[in-house]
């Protein structure tokens, strides 16, 4: 119904001008005409193709994204202007929507034809064929108006969220089984094999370094503040709250890129409420921090007497995109993805794969937030997987599978609105001001439609028992769905790793220890401690393992879900899980790095059996090998060097039933 919506909103017309970039769209009406001589071309095809650069010319690679709602048949090519074939694209990706990407390094200069050949060949499916001119001359780069961040010149639609979504996907591509970490964000946007939108506005704008470090919540709405920017679509964020004293996070004032004024304001009011970590003050100007595009800020000269009272500082206004970001980094959190009214950023959607695309956030109840980037289908007995990226506090960027374990979700009406959301969309006035959307409007948009209450209905298991069924809607193999569980266990594994080796790295530089704050505040703070300890990522690990422990459990629950081998009970199936449960938790490794440098490697299965001792094992002032739950007196141990102060043990004692009970404490 969605998708019918969708295709009745699009335009007739082959070519249309927006936003100063064009695309080519086949319409429904151009579809059903030829539905109505051949059954091949029934399925209406809205399809879109977008040059990058946004005026290309023989100095830049030509690259081609060409994007439909569903699976075309027919091939796609791109011609250069002597008539031959340069680039034939692979078969699509995704859907929905499915992209084909092409490019050529060193394009010629002239006219470019992108086409798409129907199959069969016929009068109504005859080739529909786009040009693109490469100029022989360098064009002036995009002009951003004085006092702007950018020129908003188009408006948010379906054609621009399948576009967002496609370049998401495309960004963060890779085999499903291939491990995918940054350091930092620009590293991904630098690559230009991946970032199809690469100097897209002619400006060399992604030649300048970066010192950005988002967190999980600022990195999804940098990624869709990175779009806008590039397309000239509107983008904007609202203060929240982070939610305190039993009640959820609530939205208050929003700040459009139009209006660039004010957006650094003083953080909401926490009503009741006591504070609750140092990442409740008021933001304040990083000096010397290094922005996406813009120039570092020299720090601002103190005076030599503060004056009594002083009134505070007036905030500066961004100048570019890069200081923009870093207002925006300084403002949003993950309060403003599990906030759940009309005044938030984001709406639920239903739990199905048409709403699931890349680009689609999640926000755990807890205060994570990730995004989806790959939707890989089930196939031949194996489960079909999500992909997701997120960003941990010290700047990386992880792709991970969706799964129990990475993906959270709880009703506790204190900790907001957790699950699968998509940004509201923002709408431009008839000669007047951009807005968003309420969850009513955008139910009856035929551009959207796709706001649905269904995740705050329905009931933890069944949450996580519908997601199988969209990811995999075939009964499963129960070995390979297992095996897929273990995979995803030894993932999470993985990533630990490289965050301990982190804090191991600090701390061999520091003399003192990381203080160590109060009560729930451990799990969300700023600073070293938030950079370096692993309280939240280690309540996911348990987590993870409880999944993976009870997978021969869950099995018998769900048997009916599963294709149970010829002549096998759900008993007999339930007892050969557990056995190969053992051997594969004993098979796949990790290893880490040891106080002395030396490397110790573990089976899953040690991680398993030593799930008691994580419950304790995230303060980065102890040796990595008791983070890593080695025995005492053991030779494992024996490198060990470092210990947290008796007070932070005392403090760590004192919290540990929160992750004995895997019961996340709600800040009061």
């Amino acid at each position: 119904m969605l998708l019918a919506r969708r295709f009745a909103a699009a335009a007739t017309a082959f070519s249309l001008i927006a936003g100063g970039f064009f695309v080519l769209l086949f319409s429904m009406a151009e579809s059903s005409r030829a539905a109505a001589a051949s059954d091949s071309c029934a399925s209406p095809a809205e399809i879109t193709v977008l040059p990058s650069p946004r005026a290309p010319w023989t100095g830049a690679p030509l690259r081609v994204m060409v994007v439909a709602e569903k699976p075309v048949q027919g091939v796609l090519l791109l011609i250069a202007p002597d008539g031959n074939v340069a680039v034939k694209p692979s078969d699509p990706r995704g859907g929905p929507p499915y992209s084909w990407f092409a490019e050529v390094a060193a394009p010629a200069a002239g006219t470019w034809h992108a086409k798409l050949e129907r199959d069969p060949a016929s009068a109504e499916c005859s080739p529909i064929t786009r040009d693109i001119v490469v100029s022989a001359r360098k064009p002036e780069g995009v002009r951003i108006p004085a006092g702007s961040i950018w020129q908003v010149s188009n408006g948010w639609n379906s054609t621009n969220e399948a576009l967002f979504s496609a370049w998401i996907e495309k960004l963060f591509d890779a085999p499903v089984d291939q491990d995918l970490s940054w350091k930092a964000w620009h590293e991904v946007l630098r690559d230009q094999s991946r970032n199809f939108l690469f100097n897209y506005l002619g400006r060399g704008e992604d030649n300048a370094q970066t010192g950005l470090r988002p967190d999980c919540a600022d990195f999804v709405y940098f990624l869709r503040a990175y779009f806008a920017f590039k397309m000239g679509l509107p983008f904007g964020y609202t203060n929240c709250s982070r939610g305190v004293g039993g009640r959820p996070p609530q939205c208050y004032q929003w700040f459009d890129v139009e209006h660039p004024e004010v957006t650094r304001p003083p953080p909401p009011p926490e009503k009741d409420a006591a504070p609750v970590a140092a990442d409740a003050a008021p933001p304040a100007q990083t000096p010397g921090l290094l922005g996406l595009f813009g120039r570092s800020q020299p720090p601002a000269e103190p005076t030599a007497t503060p004056p009594a009272n002083p009134s505070p500082p007036k905030p500066k206004r961004p100048t570019n995109f890069g200081e923009y970001l870093r207002d925006v980094g300084d403002v949003v959190h993950t309060g403003a993805v599990r906030a759940g009214d009309d005044n938030a950023d984001f709406y639920t959607v239903a739990l199905t794969q048409q709403s699931l695309r890349p680009g689609t956030v999640y926000g755990d109840p807890y205060g994570h937030v990730l995004m989806l980037v790959r939707r890989v289908p089930e196939a031949n007995g194996t489960p079909g997987v999500f992909l997701a990226v997120d960003a941990e506090p010290d700047g990386s960027i992880t792709r991970k599978r969706f799964w129990r374990g990475n993906f959270l979700f709880a009703h506790e009406p204190s900790l907001g609105s957790p699950g699968f959301k998509h940004f509201r969309p923002i709408m431009r006035e008839k000669n007047g001001p951009s807005r968003r959307l309420s969850n009513a409007e955008i139910a009856r948009n035929p551009q959207y439609g796709d706001f649905s209450p269904e995740q705050s209905q329905i009931a933890v298991e069944d949450f996580y028992d519908r997601m199988d069924d969209v990811m995999s809607p075939e009964p499963l193999d129960p070995l390979r769905a297992m095996t897929d569980a273990i995979a995803s266990l030894s993932e999470q594994i993985r990533t630990r790793v490289t965050a301990v080796e982190n804090g191991r790295k600090y701390q061999a530089k520091q003399t003192g220890d990381t203080s160590m704050p109060d009560g729930a505040s451990i799990f969300a703070t700023t600073g070293a401690w938030e950079d370096y300890s692993t309280p939240a990522r280690d309540f996911r690990v348990l987590i993870a393992i409880d999944v993976v422990r009870g997978f021969p459990d869950r099995f018998a629950r769900r048997s009916d879900r599963y294709a149970m081998p010829a002549g096998k009970s759900v008993a007999d199936m339930k007892n050969d899980l557990q056995g190969v449960l053992a051997s594969e938790l004993a098979s796949r490794k990790v290893s880490y790095t040891r106080s002395d440098g030396s490397q110790w490697t573990l089976s899953v299965k040690d991680v398993v059996d030593r799930a008691v001792d994580f419950e304790m094992a995230y303060n980065p002032n102890d040796c990595v090998e008791l983070r890593w739950g080695a025995p005492e007196n053991s030779q494992e141990a024996s490198t060990c060097k470092r210990h947290a102060p008796q007070a932070q043990r005392a403090k760590m004692s004192e919290y540990r039933p929160w992750f004995r009970d895997r019961h996340w404490p709600a800040h009061s």
